[in-house]
């Protein structure tokens, strides 16, 4: 069975930062399309970035220079890095992985079951 663990998630200050890793279980996602999505209470799930094995990636607009996302496939990992959180970035954060030939904006075949970001502002 297919895992992907994500940890990191917290209670953080405006302008602070965190950073969320997901493991998976598995080293076939080291050749596929992985990413992070998020759902704040209400409103429906949406990415937040995407990294292709090569190591290309995308940003939604209201991450943009403030998130970073990376993988080492040599250990399986996913990172989000997250600078200058604002309160809009509380949500519940997913780690989500493509089967090999998907990729966005089809969502994800495999997810994690998602870490809480909370920013105070």
């Amino acid at each position: 069975q297919v895992q992907l663990v994500e940890s990191g998630g917290g209670l953080v200050q405006a302008g602070g930062s965190l950073r969320l890793t997901c493991a998976a279980s598995e080293s076939r996602f080291r050749i596929n399309p992985m990413g992070w999505y998020r759902q704040a209470p209400g409103k429906q799930r949406e990415l937040v970035a995407l990294i292709t094995s090569g190591g290309s990636s995308n940003y939604a607009d209201s991450v943009k220079g403030r998130f970073t996302i990376s993988r080492d496939n040599a250990k399986n990992t996913l990172y989000l890095q997250m600078n200058i959180l604002k309160s809009e970035d509380t949500a519940v954060y997913y780690c989500t992985a493509w089967r090999t030939g998907r990729t966005y904006p089809l969502m994800g075949d495999y997810w994690g079951q998602g870490t809480q970001v909370t920013v105070s502002s």
